[in-house]
């Protein structure tokens, strides 16, 4: 975690890190609510079968992501923390996971 730390001084968010993030709250990350689960899609569309094709479908998918995909990811994840803070943590509306 120093390792870590020396990297990225200030920018460290987990429980050990200096941003505070609500605990166990995976949903709220833009990589966990969507470019894991597109990722993932896209891996095995192949169908790797064994471990190291599938580290090489994992490496072209990671590098086929372009830099505006992060930004809207990102500038979602915004609109989404805005809108929780919003309504008090209540009910997010549905509509709002399919723009």
């Amino acid at each position: 975690m120093a390792l870590v730390h020396e990297i990225f001084p200030g920018h460290v968010i987990s429980r050990l890190g200096n941003q505070n993030w609500p605990p166990r709250s995976c949903d709220l990350t833009p990589l966990d609510f969507f470019l894991w689960g597109s990722s993932k899609s896209k891996v095995y569309v192949n169908k790797p079968t064994t471990t190291q094709a599938l580290k090489e479908e994992i490496r072209r998918c990671i590098t086929e992501i372009q830099p505006q995909l992060c930004q809207t990811v990102i500038e979602n994840f915004v609109k989404r923390t805005q809108m929780r803070q919003e309504s008090r943590g209540g009910h997010l509306p549905d509509v709002l996971f399919h723009t």
